[in-house]
């Protein structure tokens, strides 16, 4: 078997805001409260974003980029690569099962 090394692609999903944001707003000295106003958010909605339960879109997106910075790409990027692990993750599973 001939393995790219040089590409990684987990096959796990992982939320691409979590860890990310939380480390960020660490760096800042900002509170999940602060980022919770800054984003104009619930706080309801910003837990639901960190444990990757909202998908990040367009303009969240730049509102991430405005608030922690990363740019709008950097969070898309991040969000369509959760998706795709998610999905295989997800496929995979349905496979496992099926041949049970």
């Amino acid at each position: 078997m001939t393995e790219n090394l040089d590409r990684f692609e987990p096959r796990w999903p992982y939320p691409p805001s979590g860890d990310t944001i939380l480390d960020i707003l660490e760096e800042k000295n900002l509170t999940l409260e602060e980022f919770t106003h800054h984003m104009s958010y619930t706080a309801k909605q910003v837990n639901r974003l960190i444990r990757g339960e909202t998908a990040i879109t367009g303009n969240t997106a730049l509102l991430l980029d405005r608030v922690l910075g990363g740019n709008a790409e950097f969070w898309l990027s991040r969000e369509a690569n959760y998706r795709k692990a998610k999905t295989r993750s997800e496929e995979s599973q349905n496979s496992r099962n099926k041949s049970v």
